[in-house]
């Protein structure tokens, strides 16, 4: 079975090894098991389900929320000489018709459908007599009240284990922190299913923070710095996604809006547009994005604040698919936070209202971090990096260390003596000795750590205890209150075994600067960049003729080994990561025309 999967690797995707559990997912699902699988955007999620539909008897369905992603699914499978097909309200009657009698005729490998058209009993009744590899969940975080993108048609999906018990079911998603992870394993009932958590680090993309000042300007200077890429914009309202779009028209960039207020047409070609790089920036609202597969995106603008950090993580690792370097870029400002906070207080459920603050909280101490970004980061979602990233505004420019060791000591004992049964806010006002009614009533006024950091300002406490949070020194639960409590980590620290440091905070960022063009891919080659953009005219072209986007021909990260090793033959060129046999057969000989051609010439 291990060479049977090696090779269908090679021959069908066109890549020699298996990245970080990919194999043991696969293998875990031939043998008819389920699975959960968290997985960063980019580190090949849809592999350990689309192999394996290639290897068991019966159709894979893939369970999809966008009808943008699975048209983006299915051309680069088509491509790759998969047959898969979608399922959706887009095709025309003969098209689904000619859907449905390839899915009865056992013609599929995978069949991309909507969770409520799966669930439907019409369609249910339909598969009954048809043999199904496996059942694909994808962006399972929909699922869950918890995730930040709950789909109430996902419920359904809870389903799935009393209509096809004998049928491995694997669910996927690249942004889910603990209670969402419980969740979703216990909808779908896969309390059997062995979980690869293999993390959420994307240490190709470098995130930056600058406090919001003219941002228009802002934005321009670093769009300027980055005139043929391709990126997206974040706002937080329609009004403001119009505005910023029509600016950067007239300031010359190509650019389009994208949200919810636009009709159909106008986002499908919006969409379009970029993913066939007639436009490279896109405005939008949070609306735009769910499972783009564009792997040429590099950079990511949040011209306002977004309201979680799962949110953020997900926006942002739409950048830099291919393992390249791209950009996260967040423009900071106070009042944003009031926007954002409106918005979350205009729920009328109490306690979506409270689970929503609290993650807002969680993203404005990203923002207002002083030490490695990534830490706070990925420290959100329960990791704890052993060292400082070394790509993010943070570490490339370090502010100023000051010794917090004391007043550390005292955040923490205030912590313990209120009985690690209260949030930052409460434990602030104990600190700066506040006469509140509540902190009377409880008696907190009496106790040793009341008023001894009377001296010190709220923010400042407020940045000390997000950093003894980030650091692991002390948790804070969502689930209850956002209560802090000490960690084993804490102790040491207590009892003067451990110093620790903080950044001074910095009222003013530093501009961001030009990103300095990377020819050179991580295992060492160094693409020669006149190449790269005759490859890359070559593969647009290509992509019009065959009516699909560009990064379904080839990945950047395909072309620049191409222009990096240069291959002659075709067997050269298969040796190329992405390259697979239906690949080199449909367009090998044009690419590697374009490569002799080049190397005949006097450069």
């Amino acid at each position: 079975m291990e060479q049977n999967i090696h090779q269908t690797l090679k021959s069908v995707f066109g890549y020699d090894q298996f990245r970080s559990a990919q194999q043991e997912i696969i293998e875990r699902l031939l043998a008819g098991r389920d699975c959960f699988v968290l997985m960063p955007t980019g580190g090949g999620k849809s592999l350990c389900y689309q192999l394996p539909a290639l290897h068991r008897d019966g159709v894979g369905l893939v369970v999809s929320p966008l009808i943008s992603l699975m048209k983006d699914q299915v051309d680069a499978l088509v491509a790759n000489g998969v047959q898969a097909a979608f399922y959706n309200s887009s095709l025309s009657g003969v098209q689904a018709r000619r859907v449905l009698a390839e899915l009865h005729a056992g013609q599929l490998d995978l069949l991309y459908v909507a969770p409520e058209r799966l669930m439907s009993d019409d369609f249910l009744a339909r598969l009954a007599d048809i043999p199904v590899a496996l059942i694909a969940i994808d962006e399972a975080h929909c699922i869950s009240q918890w995730g930040h993108d709950f789909r109430p048609e996902y419920r359904k999906l809870g389903g799935l284990r009393q209509h096809f018990p004998q049928v491995p079911i694997v669910a996927l998603t690249a942004t889910a922190e603990p209670h969402t992870r419980r969740d979703i394993i216990e909808r779908l009932q896969l309390q059997e299913a062995q979980s690869f958590i293999t993390g959420y680090d994307r240490p190709n993309i470098r995130y930056t923070v600058l406090e919001k000042q003219k941002p228009f300007s802002q934005l321009r200077t670093f769009l300027a710095g980055r005139p043929d890429e391709a990126g997206i914009v974040y706002c937080l309202s329609r009004k403001r996604v119009d505005k910023l779009c029509q600016q950067l028209v007239d300031a010359g960039f190509a650019a389009a809006p994208y949200h919810a207020g636009l009709t159909d047409q106008q986002r499908r070609e919006a969409q379009e547009r970029f993913l066939y790089d007639e436009v490279r920036i896109i405005v939008a609202t949070v609306a735009f994005g769910m499972g783009i597969d564009k792997s040429n995106i590099r950079f990511v603008v949040h011209y306002d604040i977004p309201k979680n950090i799962e949110s953020f993580y997900q926006e942002t690792g739409r950048s830099g698919r291919d393992g390249l370097p791209a950009e996260a870029l967040l423009l900071f400002g106070y009042g944003d936070i009031q926007v954002a906070r409106g918005l979350i207080e205009k729920t009328m459920n109490p306690e979506y209202r409270r689970i929503e603050l609290h993650k807002l909280n969680a993203m404005i101490g990203f923002a207002e971090a002083l030490g490695c970004r990534r830490r706070v980061l990925l420290g959100y979602f329960g990791e704890q990096p052993d060292r400082d990233c070394g790509n993010c505004d943070i570490c490339l420019n370090p502010p100023e260390m000051i010794d917090i060791t004391e007043d550390s000591r005292k955040a923490l004992s205030c912590v313990y003596r209120v009985g690690q049964r209260f949030g930052a806010g409460h434990v602030i006002a104990v600190l700066r000795g506040s006469s509140g009614e509540r902190i009377v009533r409880l008696g907190h006024d009496r106790l040793s750590t009341y008023g001894i950091g009377a001296d010190l300002s709220q923010d400042y406490w407020g940045s000390i205890i997000r950093h003894l949070v980030h650091r692991g020194y002390l948790s804070q639960d969502v689930g209850d209150y956002s209560v802090l409590r000490l960690t084993e980590a804490s102790w040491p620290l207590l009892r003067g075994e451990q110093r620790l440091e903080m950044a001074r905070p910095r009222i003013r960022a530093e501009q961001v600067g030009r990103k300095t063009k990377a020819a050179r891919l991580p295992d060492g080659v160094v693409a020669d960049e006149q190449l790269f953009d005759r490859l890359r005219r070559l593969r647009k072209e290509l992509a019009d003729r065959s009516g699909v986007p560009p990064f379904v021909i080839f990945h950047d990260r395909t072309l620049m080994e191409m222009a990096g090793r240069q291959p002659l033959t075709e067997e050269e060129l298969l040796s190329i990561g992405g390259v697979g046999e239906a690949k080199c057969r449909r367009y090998g000989s044009d690419f590697l025309e374009v490569i002799e051609t080049y190397r005949g010439e006097d450069h």
